[in-house]
């Protein structure tokens, strides 16, 4: 199907490379006649390639910390005054833990990084919405995603105190999806994806043996980037108008599996 967002206006969090998903998202709003302005921290496009996707794209780029509340109020009123109109669609794609980047063990975490790691890849997803609906700056009926990741539900252990951030935006997607749902039919939603070869993701400890293990155990592979990224167009359209207060599995069936004979014959 072409031009499933023809006519819509987006904000994409969180693009820095090619690897991204959000970059993928980007992209393919893009294929989909949508029209987007691109934000990711001041720091992330010192060493990202957003300015590319931008210029690709005939994007424009608006820095913002997504944990600033003044940094998002400028990015969502500028982005109505570029694109013409209230926002239909946003992805937040961000997520960041200094923990894992020390390669702390989670029962000796730095608890001030952790505290960070919340605020930048959950508590910021909250500061968006509450901004955006105090602005009236969504649209009727438009649709608000965020990436999370199954160990919000189980245990990963490398995967560290992004498990409890992971939980909290999944929390804030259903309690503020509530309201938003209610004041102007805003769905808000979080798609749980399968382990991805990102530059973020590809920093857990373990993450390539891990990343062989799931793409066993789920029957249908790994979900890649495009299979995500088509996944997301879809619930920025009108065909899942019904769609909220959800954290939707798009993992190739892995979240539902036991086991797999498959993953017997690892090596």
């Amino acid at each position: 199907m072409n031009n499933l967002l023809k006519g819509k206006r987006g904000i994409i969090f969180g693009a820095l490379d090619n690897k991204s998903i959000a970059w993928a998202v980007a992209e393919k709003c893009i294929e989909q006649g949508a029209i987007i302005t691109l934000t990711n921290a001041p720091v992330a496009l010192r060493f990202g390639q957003l300015n590319e996707l931008g210029e690709k794209l005939n994007s424009e780029i608006i820095p913002a910390d997504a944990t600033s509340m003044d940094d998002l109020e400028n990015l969502l009123v500028k982005s109505q005054e570029i694109l013409g109109g209230k926002i239909d669609f946003m992805l937040h794609s961000i997520g960041m833990s200094v923990n894992v980047r020390k390669k702390k063990e989670y029962t000796g975490l730095n608890h001030d990084w952790m505290q960070k790691t919340f605020d930048v890849s959950a508590i910021s997803f909250h500061k968006l919405m509450q901004t955006a609906y105090n602005l009236d700056a969504m649209a009727q009926g438009g649709s608000i995603l965020a990436l999370s990741y199954i160990a919000a539900q189980r245990v990963f252990p490398d995967y560290s105190e992004m498990a409890e951030s992971k939980a909290l935006l999944e929390s804030f997607a259903r309690s503020f999806g509530y309201h938003y749902a209610k004041k102007k039919q805003v769905r808000v939603n979080t798609i749980s994806q399968s382990p991805t070869i990102t530059t973020a993701g590809s920093g857990v400890k373990g993450f390539s043996e891990f990343f062989s293990y799931a793409d066993k155990m789920s029957p249908l592979g790994n979900a890649d980037t495009s299979s995500c990224a088509d996944y997301c167009i879809s619930l920025f359209s009108d065909l899942t108008r019904m769609v909220t207060m959800q954290n939707l599995y798009h993992d190739g069936g892995f979240s539902q599996m036991g086991m797999s004979p498959d993953v017997l014959n690892l090596s």
